[in-house]
């Protein structure tokens, strides 16, 4: 059976459903679709990526097939126009980046100086205080949250991060208008 003849007995036996016949078409393509590919796109890794992908729309897309079509042609092309997509869609990502960092404003000294003060004082709170400032003011926990996240009693919670509010705002020279 010449392979041209055997790959369109594998392809009518997927568009009947057979699994272990599209299983064959990809045994007999894979290398061929994945040097292609390396080709195309230059990165190995994603070459690789990219003809999984392509095996797994070819399968959803089989029964569009025409009879005496290259496999080996359709499978690349597929490939190929997953390779686009994905150069599209790197482009757009890299796009959104540097818009992202344009419009992001620059670090200030200031800014930079308060990190360091801010760090300071947490470092200068006792370790439970230091877990529920860190859980409350900084990660946006309720009260009730972090009392069940760190094992301690809702009052305790509550006592910790009114304390280490304090001794922060007062670590860093902040009057205190809240409270």
């Amino acid at each position: 059976m010449s392979p041209a003849s055997l790959d369109e007995a594998l392809v009518a036996a997927a568009q009947g459903g057979s699994t272990e016949a599209f299983s064959r078409l990809v045994e007999r393509h894979q290398q061929a679709l994945r040097a292609f590919l390396r080709r195309a796109c230059g990165d190995w890794a994603a070459a690789d990526d990219l003809a999984q992908e392509t095996f797994l729309a070819a399968w959803s897309r089989i029964g569009r097939l025409k009879a005496g079509a290259s496999v080996r042609a359709w499978l690349c092309g597929i490939g190929y126009n997953k390779h686009l997509t994905a150069m599209r869609s790197a482009g757009r990502e890299r796009a959104r980046a540097v818009r992202y960092e344009a419009d992001r404003p620059p670090p200030s000294e200031a800014a930079a100086e308060d990190r360091l003060a801010l760090e300071a004082a947490m470092a200068g709170l006792p370790p439970e205080q230091r877990a529920c400032v860190a859980l409350c003011l900084a990660a946006d926990f309720s009260h009730a949250e972090a009392a069940e996240a760190l094992a301690m009693p809702l009052g305790t919670v509550k006592s910790h991060v009114s304390r280490g509010r304090a001794r922060l705002l007062q670590a860093l020279g902040v009057c205190d208008e809240a409270g």
